[in-house]
């Protein structure tokens, strides 16, 4: 069995606390239509540094999906495909920077350096009027970010916080689920993912499930406290991600 496999189902507690953090970050996903990575990737990374990039990008990709499907009526799909173009781009990026970075002390810093910029860029909540030239170029920086630390969703929130639930949620839940997988290909091509990613994921599965399920119960109750909980706790596992790799 491999190192990070034996050090989760040997410790109760630990394996507590993965299948709640994906929960938690499971009925964000679907309620949002983003943000999996940006609960789940930082405090994941904590526990045990092989559940991410690509398990979280797994699971991700299965919450993503399932959002998707759900709502899939009010899918925007001339949108998608065009944020698509510019994920690619955001990918290549990505797996060529990873494919360099075999310390595992450098690959911590870069991540919590990519999570820091994720929660500042949620903090600011910047926002811009919706064109296909900023949907491209916000798609491309979601695809950087998302592929290096899971945390795709914070420059396609700046592009999308003005836009209705309805229109906005379904969209990106499709937005995400295409282009996780994109990301998933680029780690693979990278050298970046194996089996044992696989089985990671596999585990985290309970969680995400029961998040899914719960979701529909919950959707709408979002709030700006849950908000600044959530960028303050992803916050505080960055600073200790780019700590962890400077020492």
């Amino acid at each position: 069995m491999d190192d990070a496999v034996l050090h989760l189902v040997s410790s109760p507690l630990l394996l507590v606390a993965l299948l709640v953090i994906v929960f938690a970050a499971s009925i964000v996903q679907v309620g949002l239509g983003l943000g999996f990575g940006l609960v789940a990737a930082p405090l994941l990374a904590l526990l045990d540094p092989a559940l991410v990039p690509v398990p979280t990008l797994i699971v991700g990709l299965a919450t993503a999906s399932a959002a998707a499907l759900r709502e899939r009526a009010g899918i925007d799909w001339a949108e998608v495909w065009t944020g698509l173009w510019g994920r690619v781009a955001g990918v290549a990026v990505a797996s060529l920077l990873l494919a360099r970075l075999a310390d595992p002390d450098t690959f911590a810093l870069v991540f919590g350096a990519m999570i820091g910029l994720a929660v500042a860029l949620s903090a600011l909540g910047l926002g811009m009027r919706l064109t296909r030239r900023r949907l491209v170029g916000m798609a491309a920086l979601s695809g950087l970010m998302g592929t290096i630390t899971s945390v795709g969703a914070p420059p396609m929130a700046i592009v999308y916080q003005n836009r209705p639930g309805a229109q906005a949620r379904p969209t990106l839940s499709a937005f995400f689920a295409l282009g996780t997988a994109m990301s998933l290909g680029g780690l693979w091509a990278a050298g970046w993912a194996g089996a044992e990613d696989l089985v990671l994921a596999a585990i985290m599965a309970p969680g995400m499930v029961a998040g899914v399920l719960v979701s529909g119960r919950l959707r709408g109750r979002f709030d700006a406290r849950y908000r600044a909980a959530l960028l303050a706790v992803s916050g505080l596992a960055a600073l200790v991600l780019i700590l962890r790799g400077l020492l």
